[in-house]
């Protein structure tokens, strides 16, 4: 693992907000707005950006948690601003805080945790709990 990161360093990433990004199960659409679900995918991977540049070859990063308080819609077209900002690093777990806003009009906020690992730990991991 490279330790090229601190607290309170930065990363930010946009998404707009598409069709496929909307609050729609297998009833149907509910409402034609950014779901949670999505947002909660777009949240982790805002952090993830750290782990893609912390990790080695033969590593991987996995998550661990993810907090998130949907405050404000956004609807297809909005262009979000995510932004994750490192508050702990503790050994091989990457945490962030992080941010979505539309404009000035926040989202919604929270935090993700993602572990280092090497790639052949996970594999162990994940065969071990198939059986």
């Amino acid at each position: 693992m490279i330790f090229k990161f601190k607290t309170g360093d930065k990363k930010a990433f946009e998404r707009i907000v598409r069709e496929e990004d909307t609050a729609a199960f297998e009833s149907g659409t509910v409402h034609s707005v950014y779901a949670t679900f999505a947002l909660t995918r777009d949240a982790e991977w805002s952090s993830r950006l750290f782990v893609l540049e912390m990790k080695e070859e033969n590593e991987e990063g996995i998550g661990t948690f993810v907090n998130v308080k949907h405050v404000s819609p956004a609807f297809i077209g909005d262009t979000i601003l995510f932004e994750a900002v490192i508050d702990e690093l503790k050994g091989n777990e990457v945490n962030c805080s992080f941010t979505a806003k539309v404009g000035a009009r926040l989202i919604a906020e929270g935090r993700t945790g993602q572990k280092i690992l090497l790639k052949e730990k996970i594999e162990k991991l994940f065969e071990s709990l198939k059986k």
